[in-house]
Order: structure tokens, then sequence, then C-alpha cells
């Protein structure tokens, strides 16, 4: 059975740069395992990898949805498994890179997602949606059910309302036919490995503040101006703040720390949540360098690294 390596960490913690290193290292292909960079046009905002990182290594499940769209865990756990299969179909190893942490956790097959829906239910939380605000979702949420309130940003209503909804359903108001069990990784019999980068404090603040700077440089206003507040995901990091400045609620330099800070803190969300990840290895030069890991877990290709010489 094919074994399967899976790359996650906070944002800005350096996963993008070190897997297509690892990709090109052992014959990989990148499966993206990340709820904003699966949309078309947000690639800025979402720091998806570039045109170029793409070309130099195949990704999948990134830039192929529309930002109106709504997608979420159990439908990523489909689309991820059937690329999996695509990728090791053709000889390839396949490589799973991203920081939504609930995606990797159910991927991996260490959370049991559910399949309650509710129409009275649904319906219900629609109007709280409306009515109330999302720091009031995430105050709820945080009482009902607070491991998966640690993984949400407050401002993100959808993944909010979700979260609810399976949490407050009640046994029967889950659908009644029979639902297949969804293959994961685990249900497959997969060798599976998680490395979590865990870069300093000070390390991770730096390259935050990098990024902000190149995301402003790069564009960013433009693109939250042609995606607008009401996409699905206008609410990832960077858009709001982005939104409000275009609205004038804020200055350039305010703008600049609204959004430092707002990256800091989800950071900050996502520590939290993978401090908690079951079977994970943690990666970093603090501790084990994760090309010693990989190169252990998967032992390198020398037949696509080594060419016999000339005669």
């Amino acid at each position: 059975m094919p074994s399967v390596a899976i790359l996650t960490g906070p944002t800005c913690s350096g996963k993008s740069a070190l897997a297509l290193e690892l990709a090109e290292r052992h014959d990989a292909e990148i499966v993206g395992a990340d709820s904003r960079q699966i949309y078309r046009g947000m690639e800025i905002g979402t720091a998806a990898p570039s045109a170029a990182d793409r070309a130099r290594v195949p990704h999948h499940l990134v830039g192929f949805l529309d930002p109106y769209e709504r997608y979420g865990a159990a439908r990523y756990v489909v689309d991820a498994m059937r690329a999996i299969d695509d990728i090791h179909a053709r000889g390839k190893r396949a490589l799973v890179v991203g920081g939504t942490g609930f995606y990797v956790r159910a991927l991996a097959g260490d959370v049991e997602l559910s399949d309650a829906y509710d129409e009275e239910l649904r319906a219900r939380l629609e109007r709280e949606v409306e009515i109330h605000p999302p720091e009031f979702l995430h105050a709820w949420l945080t009482l009902v059910a607070p491991e998966r309130a640690s993984a949400i940003a407050v401002g993100d209503r959808y993944r909010l309302s979700r979260a609810l909804e399976i949490a407050l359903a009640k046994p029967p108001a889950v659908a009644k036919a029979v639902v297949p069990a969804r293959e994961t990784l685990r249900s497959r019999g997969y060798d599976v490995i998680k490395l979590v980068l865990d870069p300093p404090d000070e390390e991770l603040h730096a390259r935050i503040e990098t990024r902000t700077d190149a995301l402003l440089a790069s564009g960013l206003l433009d693109e939250a101006e042609r995606v607008g507040p009401h996409a699905v995901a206008a609410d990832a990091v960077g858009y709001p703040q982005a939104l409000a400045y275009l609205a004038g609620y804020a200055s350039k330099a305010e703008l600049r720390e609204l959004l430092a800070r707002a990256t800091r803190r989800y950071a900050k969300r996502q520590r939290t949540w993978f401090r908690s990840e079951p079977h994970v290895t943690y990666a970093s030069q603090r501790r084990v360098p994760p090309l010693e890991l990989l190169d252990t877990f998967w032992p390198i290709a020398r037949e696509f690294k080594e060419q016999p010489s000339a005669p």
C-alpha cells in the first residue's frame, strides 16, 4: 500500500517553499489542504501557489472552485482521496500540504465527519447568522463545541453556522438514508506521517510582517474589490481588512497593522488546533529537520536522482 505524507502548520510557517523542495526530492505531487486556496481568483490573499510553482510541481485541489461555491470537509476528503489515487496510479507520491487543520484531520481519518442535516435547524441558524454578529456565533459554538470553535475564525460565518448545525443536530435529525462509510487514508490502510512545521515565535512573526507587505504590494486591494464581500471565501484573513480600507474605514497604515494582527491571530488559532492534533510529528530546526524526517519515511527515489552515466 502506498504511503502519504502530510505537511501542515500555521500560516507563514514556510509550508509552500518546503513542500516544493520535498516534492522534487521525492518525486511527489502536491494535494492542497487549504480551505481558501481552493478558490479561483484569490491567489494573492490566500498566498496560493504561483503559476511558476505549479509548473515546477503539479498541484491538486488548488484554484478549482468559484468563490461563491460552498465546500466542506466531507467533500474535500472525497476529492483529496480521488487526487491521491490518481497520483499513485501514475507511479508518483502524494504530499498533502495546507494549514486547514480540520481538512487534514478528516482526510487522515482522525475525526468522524457528521452527515447531520436538519432543515428546520439550518433555517433557524440562517436567521441567527443574519441577526447576530459573528462574535456571538463564535461564543455560542465555543460553549457547545470548544475544540471546533478554536479552529474557526471569529468572522467565518459560514463555517460557524455549519459547525453549530453539526453540534446542535439531534440523532433523529440525521438523514435516514444509509450513508456509506467515507474512505480516508487510515481506512484504506495507508502509512501516514503528519509533519507540523513549528517555527519559533519571532521567526513566525517576522514572516507574517514580510507576508503582509508582499500581499499589499502584489495587489490584494484590487483582488479583494474584485472578489467582493459576499463570496463564501471573502471572510478569509486579508479580505475583510482590505474591504474596510476600500470603504474608507481605515488608513493605509491602519490597514497594514490590521492585516498583520489578523494573520497573527489566525496563526495562533492554528497552533492551538495542532496542539490537539493526533498522530503528529513536529518538524522544525529546533527539533527534527523535515527533510530528515521525510527521507526516513520516504527513502529518496534515486532512480529519479541518479541517472546512469553516458557510455
